[in-house]
């Protein structure tokens, strides 16, 4: 156990958490069981060092960090070991990567029913159906989604700035006032590009290839998170990856589901399936018309953010697709996305539409009546008339 607590202390010691993630303050930290799911490189460990360090002394064996990738785990439970330090004082239990672990579901549910006094958060991976396919787990967990950094967070981090987060009406109500308040501190369309095409991975800030960063961690995601949560025999791993980047080649459209069949020899069935968790693996975003959904066909297929268009296809990503990406990607957080059947127009919440559209050629654009235009190219707006980068701080 003091090795754990050395490694624990190490850890929190030099964890470099330079944006404070919104997250933090949406959980209700005293819920007993709490779940932290988000596809690989969005900063789920670092999430957890910093609740660690912002809420317990270094020296404080209250609270604990462990990592299912420890190969002591293989040999011993969650369960047995959350006993043994909840009988040392232990009360808040940390623990990362917990699908690693055999049978984790029901160990944190034996944790949860034999230590009433003891909290665990765990993290896991964004493929995870924690409450469908773990029903022991129904009525007692509390699950959030940790994202990649959002603009703002970008912003923040790049220029030192600390602006909030806004909700979309408040930025559709008064997006002329925000502005006001942003530009006269930083332009944003001097740092948005960078995002779009390296800011969404907290991994942008170390010093390694960004793309060849992201293409290992796209790997990962299908080999470890899809294959292993999902059960999924490793033979069929390779029809898995070529469905991906046959969608991804093919820009945002419907799929043909029929063709990609016979293109990685399966059936219809598991075409649709290998995109459901692609999209839950967080590299896919899948879009249906309003009042449709999955296992319906979708009306458009589009990589889950901006940052996959220039790891997986750099020399052909066009700026309208880039720019669809990043507001169908900032706006699914919190709300739903139904594609329009026309080009880079979308139904948000079955109330509102839009149309992503370049500034410079806006004004040659006929208006229509009722639609909120969301422009790139520009950093001011006016009316119905927004700039585009601010939808990118919803979160």
């Amino acid at each position: 156990m003091e090795a754990f607590f050395r490694t624990h202390r190490y850890l929190v010691e030099h964890t470099l958490a330079p944006v404070r993630r919104g997250l933090m303050d949406e959980i209700d930290w005293s819920d007993r069981l709490i779940g932290i799911k988000g596809t690989r490189g969005v900063g789920k460990t670092t999430f957890l060092l910093q609740y660690a360090r912002e809420n317990f002394d270094l020296e404080d064996k209250q609270c604990l960090y462990i990592n299912m990738n420890n190969f002591y785990f293989q040999g011993r439970g969650i369960a047995d070991f959350a006993g043994e330090f909840y009988h040392r004082g232990g009360r808040v239990l940390l623990i990362d990567q917990v699908f690693k672990q055999p049978e984790w579901s029901k160990e944190l549910r034996r944790c949860y029913d034999l230590y009433p006094g003891l909290r665990i958060v765990f993290t896991g991976s964004s493929v995870m159906r924690l409450k469908d396919e773990n029903p022991e787990l129904n009525g007692i967990v509390h699950s959030y989604n940790l994202r990649g950094f959002s603009f703002r967070e970008f912003l923040n981090l790049l220029t030192g700035n600390s602006f909030r987060a806004y909700t979309l009406d408040e930025i559709l109500q008064n997006h002329e006032t925000i502005v006001r308040e942003v530009l006269p501190r930083v332009s944003p369309r001097r740092y948005f590009q960078d995002y779009i095409h390296h800011g969404f991975y907290p991994f942008f800030q170390e010093h390694r290839n960004y793309s060849e960063n992201l293409l290992k961690t796209m790997n990962m995601m299908t080999e470890v998170d899809i294959l292993l949560i999902k059960q999924i025999e490793l033979k069929y791993l390779t029809k898995i990856k070529k469905l991906f980047y046959k969608l991804a080649e093919e820009g945002p459209k419907a799929p043909n589901v029929s063709r990609l069949a016979d293109e990685i020899e399966t059936s219809r069935a598991t075409v649709m399936n290998y995109m459901k968790y692609l999209a839950d693996a967080r590299l896919l975003n899948i879009i249906y018309r309003e009042g449709e959904a999955f296992p319906k066909k979708p009306s458009m297929v589009m990589l889950h953010n901006s940052n996959l268009l220039y790891a997986i296809y750099p020399i052909h990503v066009e700026k309208q697709t880039a720019m669809d990406t990043f507001f169908v990607n900032t706006l699914w957080k919190d709300h739903v996305v139904n594609e329009c059947g026309r080009s880079g127009w979308w139904i948000v919440d079955g109330r509102l539409r839009f149309c992503v559209c370049n500034a410079e050629a806006n004004s040659k654009m006929k208006e229509e009546e009722g639609t909120i235009y969301a422009r790139y190219n520009t950093e001011i707006g006016r009316g119905n008339m927004i700039p585009l980068w601010l939808l990118g701080f919803l979160y």
